[in-house]
């Protein structure tokens, strides 16, 4: 678990951290550089769920040997899917990280939302969802293994 507690803001209890695959851990199928590593670094306190439509069929490979929950979603209503796994999870516990227009909503309903703008861009409407914006996925990840950043941003 991850505790933080923001000045002005709220105090954050975090079990779960759900995270979109392609345009956030991926690009094109494949893991970003640095991403394993900082996961591996977070699983000791966080359960960790991906979520994807696995479009370049790469994330079994990929995610074959760890302990994380790999969610597969089926074509259609994907945003609603992956806000119904935050909700399953428990929103008040659980960090998402995305974005694609599909993660609009798994941001706005879990406790901590936050975006990523990589090479794949940022839809906006997911933008406006997010509590944070990281310029990238190891960006976001150290702001979970490092949570004084998250203070240093969200307080008021």
């Amino acid at each position: 678990m991850i505790e933080i507690s923001v000045p002005g803001y709220r105090h954050f209890a975090l079990r779960h951290l759900v995270l979109d695959y392609n345009g956030t851990l991926a690009v094109d199928g494949e893991l970003l550089p640095g991403v394993a590593d900082s996961l591996a670094a977070l699983a000791p306190r966080l359960a960790i769920h991906v979520v994807t439509a696995d479009t370049f069929g790469t994330v079994g490979q990929i995610f074959r040997a760890t302990p994380y929950e790999v969610v597969l979603l089926p074509p259609g209503n994907q945003a609603q899917a992956k806000e119904a796994l935050v909700t399953r999870l428990g929103p008040s516990a659980t960090v998402a990280i995305g974005n694609g227009r599909n993660d609009r909503l798994m941001l706005a309903t879990a406790a901590l939302g936050i975006v990523v703008v990589q090479e794949e861009g940022t839809a906006t409407a997911t933008l406006h969802a997010a509590d944070v914006l990281c310029r990238s996925i190891t960006d976001a990840l150290e702001l979970l293994a490092n949570p004084l950043r998250l203070v240093a941003t969200l307080r008021s």
